[in-house]
């Protein structure tokens, strides 16, 4: 008797830890800000100033048409 209970204590053992495993309502993670497109390229130039700070200038620029070839 104790070695047929044994199997079946593992095999629900396995069920309960598979259905507790999925969440009911998944959570998805989505930024609020979208990331920049390819059409927004900046090029940026950074100098440091004293007390640890800096001063940034950055210029949009026209992005560089990307070729791909296949092998």
């Amino acid at each position: 008797m104790r070695r047929l209970n044994l199997p079946a204590a593992l095999l629900a053992a396995l069920a309960l830890g598979a259905v507790a495993a999925c969440a009911p309502n998944p959570i998805v993670a989505r930024d609020p800000i979208p990331a920049p497109g390819p059409q927004d390229a900046f090029v940026c130039d950074s100098r440091p100033m004293p007390l640890n700070t800096f001063r940034t200038n950055c210029d949009p620029v026209a992005p560089e048409p990307v070729l791909r070839a296949k092998g």
